[in-house]
């Protein structure tokens, strides 16, 4: 895991702007529907493969060397004949829960035709 002593490395690439510093990270279509994922407790590659948003897997590969290269997750193996990784969210990618449930109530709210999460998700607390 790639840490440094703000939580993460990387961002700042258009500006010093929080905003846009933190979209230089997980910004992009997938990152935030794979934190959702493993917050919701998917590990393997193979079960995000299974997600309703269907991420193509070349894409797939890259952001999870994406977030892991910022210090979001981390990788480690739990097969050696061939090596295969579980993935997991440092405490920088739990501390992002609060974010993603209030991108759902906004949805919720104002785009029409979106699913509500289950209680569950929206009942969780980070975890440290």
């Amino acid at each position: 895991m790639i840490q440094t002593d703000w939580g993460v490395r990387g961002g700042r690439e258009r500006s010093p702007c929080p905003i846009a510093s933190t979209l230089d990270i997980i910004g992009d279509k997938w990152s935030l529907v794979l934190i959702r994922d493993l917050l919701t407790g998917k590990q393997r590659y193979g079960q995000f493969c299974d997600s309703p948003e269907g991420v193509p897997t070349n894409l797939l590969a890259a952001r999870l060397r994406k977030l892991e290269q910022h210090g979001i997750i981390v990788k480690e193996p739990y097969q050696t004949r061939p090596v295969r990784y579980a993935y997991s969210l440092t405490p920088a990618g739990r501390a992002l829960l609060p974010v993603l449930q209030e991108m759902c109530r906004w949805a919720n709210t104002y785009i029409e035709g979106t699913w509500t999460p289950p209680e569950t998700f929206m009942a969780m607390k980070p975890k440290p």
